[in-house]
């Protein structure tokens, strides 16, 4: 079996790419590729992301991997992370930036009116650091990792979708859409490469997902 992590020039692939060394099993190969040949031949694909979304976007359709990656998108389990789980989406606020319109909706930013928290103190834009997670929906790449568990964010810009599809949850200081699911593809706004022990077993749990719910 062969993961590709798609390298279009964006996202902390470095550290993608180890975490999902350490969780494969089985003899499964984790290729990073910029090679659309080779997105097409794997059996799995990782979209990661990090950075401005036009930046994302105009790297991704120069690279010409955009067709590929929408290909895989129909296709094959697809996990997206970070800024490639918002290009899944419509557009973005970010940049007025059209997207990949995988899923219907938009990403929009955290807005100042409602960044007030428990205690009324103001709460900083980007969302940086550890929150929870809850459960919305189960499924398979959730299984176990218990309910509010902990995940690392960093973005100033969450999913706003326009269909059923949030899994999970977080809250800062409202509740937002965390991951979404759809078919074959779970897109995550946190960095599961970077959330330790619950981060990993969601990797795991894509490697040996074949893509049904």
């Amino acid at each position: 079996m062969k993961i590709a992590i798609v390298d279009y020039g964006m996202g902390n692939l470095h550290s993608v790419t180890k975490a999902m060394e350490l969780v494969a099993e089985g003899g499964a190969e984790v290729v990073l590729t910029a090679d659309p040949a080779v997105v097409a031949s794997a059996d799995k694909v990782v979209f990661p992301g990090q950075g401005a979304m036009p930046d994302c976007m105009r790297h991704l359709e120069e690279s010409g991997l955009k067709a590929e990656v929408l290909k895989a998108a129909e296709e094959k389990p697809f996990l997206g992370i970070c800024v490639g789980a918002q290009l899944l989406f419509e557009e973005s606020e970010e940049g007025n930036t059209k997207s990949l319109g995988v899923f219907k909706g938009r990403v929009i930013r955290f807005p100042q009116a409602k960044m007030i928290g428990a205690e009324g103190q103001k709460l900083k834009v980007p969302h940086m650091g550890w929150n929870e997670m809850f459960i919305v929906h189960d499924h398979p790449l959730w299984a176990g990792i218990p309910d509010g568990d902990r995940f690392y964010f960093v973005h100033s810009y969450h999913f706003a979708p326009a269909e059923d599809i949030a899994v999970i949850e977080s809250a800062y200081p409202y509740r937002f859409a965390a991951a979404v699911a759809r078919d074959n593809i779970f897109a995550i706004q946190c960095h599961p490469e970077k959330s330790h022990h619950a981060g990993l077993q969601l990797l795991k749990n894509f490697v040996n997902w074949n893509g049904q719910v």
